[in-house]
């Protein structure tokens, strides 16, 4: 099955997977946020198939708005769920691919700087595998 998606869905795609990545960046702003947000950046860019294709287009349609933790995560965990549903109703290994891709930016992203995540971090984390997995 092949992914028919719509520049909407592209774009909650796009927000969802580099929204996690600034959500650790900005968790952890005690450590080195632009060393995790590069490392959790490189990771998204780095993915393949369809959803490769996606994540690496030179768009601004990217809105991660916000000047707190919380007011980011407003925003960005939904959009997480809601691309994870989209994937779903369309191609369940694509859904798949995406959670791991976020996940794997994610984890990169934890680690940047001291090689563990920090309690800030590891919690984030968790906050964003369960809106993954809320769809």
């Amino acid at each position: 099955m092949s992914l028919n998606l719509t520049a909407q869905d592209k774009a909650t795609l796009r927000t969802a997977a580099f929204g996690a990545v600034t959500l650790l960046a900005a968790a952890d702003a005690a450590g080195s946020p632009h060393k995790a947000a590069t490392a959790g950046s490189l990771a998204l860019y780095s993915s393949t198939g369809p959803i490769g294709h996606v994540l690496a287009a030179k768009t601004k349609d990217i809105t991660l708005e916000g000047k707190s933790v919380a007011a980011i995560a407003d925003h960005v965990l939904p959009a997480l769920t809601a691309a994870m549903g989209l994937l779903k109703q369309q191609d369940a290994a694509e859904a798949d691919n995406f959670r791991g891709i976020v996940l794997i930016a994610v984890e990169a992203a934890a680690v940047a700087h001291k090689g563990a995540a920090s309690p800030t971090a590891a919690e984030m984390t968790r906050k964003i595998t369960t809106a993954l997995d809320a769809a």
